[in-house]
C-alpha cells in the first residue's frame, strides 16, 4: 500500500513538472519578444511614437532586406535597397507584398536590425510588422515603415561608430483570420 502511494505521488510530481515546463515553454515566446524590444536585445529595433527631436549632423546609411519563411507563397521586397539620413531624422522606407497564388494568404512579419548593438537605437513609429496582413489573390501592396536612429547611439561606448543598418524582415504564413474569409472574390463588386 505505501509503494502504491509513493507510486501515485511521484506520477503527480512529474505532471506538475511536465505541466510546469509547457506553461514555461509557452509564455517564453512572448516574453523573449518583449524583453527583446524593450532592451534591444537580439538587434529587435524599439518601437516609439515619436521621434526625440534631435538631429545630429552625422550620417547613417539603413539598408533593407526582405525574406519569407519556406511556406509563404507571397512575393516580398524592399522598394529601395538602402537609404541614408542623419542620425534622429525619420524616414520613411516601403517594402511591397505581392500574393501571386489564388487564395486569401495572411501573413505576420518578424524584424531586426544588424549589428545587434544598433537595435536598441533603431526606432520604428510606424510599421506593417505590428498588424497581420491579408491579401487577396493577386494583391499587390506597399506597406510603410517610419523610423528614425535615437542620437545617443553616438554617445554609446560601443554602438558609437555605427553607420551601417540592416533592417531585416521575415514575412510568415500565418491562419487566416475569420473576417478574411468574409472578404469579396477578386472581380467582384461591393455595394
Amino acid at each position: 500500500m505505501r509503494r502504491l502511494e509513493g507510486n501515485s505521488r511521484t506520477a503527480a510530481m512529474l505532471v506538475g513538472i511536465v505541466l510546469t515546463m509547457g506553461a514555461l515553454s509557452w509564455a517564453a515566446v512572448p516574453f523573449y519578444s518583449w524583453f527583446c524590444k524593450v532592451t534591444g536585445y537580439g538587434g529587435t529595433p524599439s518601437t516609439d511614437r515619436v521621434a526625440t527631436g534631435e538631429v545630429l549632423e552625422e550620417y547613417v546609411t539603413v539598408r533593407f532586406d526582405a525574406n519569407t519563411a519556406p511556406d509563404m507563397p507571397w512575393k516580398f521586397r524592399p522598394v529601395q535597397n538602402e537609404m541614408r539620413l542623419r542620425i534622429g531624422e525619420t524616414g520613411m522606407a516601403f517594402y511591397e507584398a505581392y500574393n501571386p497564388t489564388d487564395e486569401v494568404v495572411a501573413g505576420t512579419a518578424a524584424y531586426n536590425v544588424a549589428p545587434d548593438l544598433a537595435g536598441y537605437y533603431f526606432s520604428k513609429i510606424q510599421c506593417f510588422c505590428f498588424t497581420e496582413q491579408v491579401l487577396q489573390p493577386h494583391e499587390k501592396v506597399e506597406m510603410p515603415v517610419v523610423f528614425f536612429v535615437d542620437p545617443e547611439l553616438v554617445k554609446d561606448r560601443d554602438a558609437g561608430r555605427i553607420r551601417d543598418i540592416t533592417l531585416s524582415y521575415t514575412f510568415y504564413r500565418t491562419e487566416l483570420p475569420e473576417t478574411a474569409s468574409l472578404a469579396p472574390a477578386k472581380g467582384s463588386e461591393l455595394n
